[in-house]
């Protein structure tokens, strides 16, 4: 390998477009990179680590939060790697807590689906207080129920909206889901099979996106978005011990 490298050979070693590389650079995600008389950008094997290492890092979705992500490629930029990797499995801890999260809202949804009741609640409660009962906003409410997750029956007289023990139940599985990830595609996507009778493999409902919706998106299918984030925590880690073995 040439003691220094092109643009263009960052570029194609790490699989990114050119102009990648130079706002890579101007954001700070690698060293700073020398230049030759005439302006050219003089790379070195040691920008092509951190490239890697910041092109696999920085990749939306970011579990738990971006600022850990952020902070990592900064030690390695700084040269700090035994950071960037007590850092890296930060991340890694971040992303299976997320994980863990997702699984518990799953098994209180599977416990609903079976015929655990959910709530006590004895009395009608009018849309405020069902907000107040489940610490989540009125807006929030409407909107779920305008997305579709339940139908809210009223009193005929007034037609105000009755939230009893069912809906507070079915009501408590949406907001867990959404909570943990799930977004309301996919939470729409389960309750429609449960509402047609089919209590079985929801879980899998949940993480795959049916054939004829409009687009599909990280989060709706997020257990498996999970998995994949895993591997690439784990990819990260393996990049950084790769550049610690290969320091001077």
């Amino acid at each position: 390998m040439a003691r220094y490298l092109k643009t263009s050979d960052i570029a194609k070693s790490v699989g990114i477009h050119v102009n990648t590389v130079r706002l890579y650079e101007a954001w700070g995600f690698i060293a700073p990179v020398p230049r030759s008389k005439s302006g050219y950008r003089l790379f070195t094997p040691l920008h092509l680590e951190q490239m890697r290492l910041a092109h696999l890092a920085l990749k939306y979705p970011y579990p738990g939060g971006k600022e850990v992500v952020l902070e990592l490629v900064k030690c390695v930029v700084e040269g700090d790697l035994g950071m960037a990797m007590e850092l890296a499995y930060h991340y890694l801890a971040n992303i299976r807590t997320e994980q863990t999260h997702a699984e518990a809202a799953i098994e209180f949804m599977e416990r609903w689906a079976r015929g655990q009741v959910l709530d006590t609640t004895r009395r009608s409660l009018s849309i405020t207080q069902a907000a107040n009962h489940l610490g989540v906003t009125v807006d929030q409410l409407r909107n779920w129920e305008r997305n579709g997750l339940l139908t809210i029956p009223r009193d005929p007289r007034t037609g105000y909206r009755q939230y009893g023990a069912a809906e507070i139940g079915r009501l408590r599985v949406i907001r867990m889901l959404r909570q943990t990830g799930h977004s309301m595609m996919a939470i729409l996507r389960v309750l429609r099979q449960f509402d047609a009778g089919e209590t079985e493999g929801l879980r899998e409902t949940l993480d795959t996106p049916g054939e004829n919706e409009d687009m599909a998106t990280i989060v709706d299918r997020w257990l498996t978005t999970l998995a994949e984030q895993e591997r690439r925590a784990q990819a990260i880690i393996q990049q950084l011990a790769a550049m610690i073995d290969a320091a001077p």
